[in-house]
């Protein structure tokens, strides 16, 4: 049985940083791609960020490049969100995703996923 389970989230002031940790068991890591999203009160669940198997290849939304980046730990079975400069529109909860490929975790298909994080930001 898959599971992702994340970790790290909190309250941060607007400026700050915070890292999001997703820990994978039940499947063989190393050879899939893994993606951040994050879902807003109100609003549809939307694509963060991904990496793909060997971390080198990652691709962000527009809002989050520059500020969040995405890193995997194939010996940890992990993947992290370091998230800079966080503004309170990064408020929701985050989730990790586990797909087969950049194209499943884009467009939200066949994907394992965590049960999220609650990241808020105050201003």
């Amino acid at each position: 049985q898959v599971q992702l389970v994340e970790s790290g989230g909190g309250l941060v002031q607007a400026g700050g940083s915070l890292r999001l940790s997703c820990a994978v068991s039940g499947r063989t890591f190393t050879i899939y791609d893994m993606g951040w999203f994050r879902q807003a009160p109100g609003k549809e669940r939307e694509f963060v960020a991904d990496i793909n198997w060997d971390g080198t290849r990652t691709y962000y939304a527009d809002s989050v490049r520059g500020r969040f980046t995405i890193a995997r730990d194939n010996a940890k079975n992990t993947v992290y969100l370091q998230m800079s400069s966080l503004k309170p529109e990064d408020t929701a909860v985050y989730f990790c995703a586990s797909g087969p490929s950049y194209s499943d975790i884009r467009g939200s298909r066949n994907l394992y996923w965590g049960q999220g994080t609650q990241v808020t930001v105050s201003s």
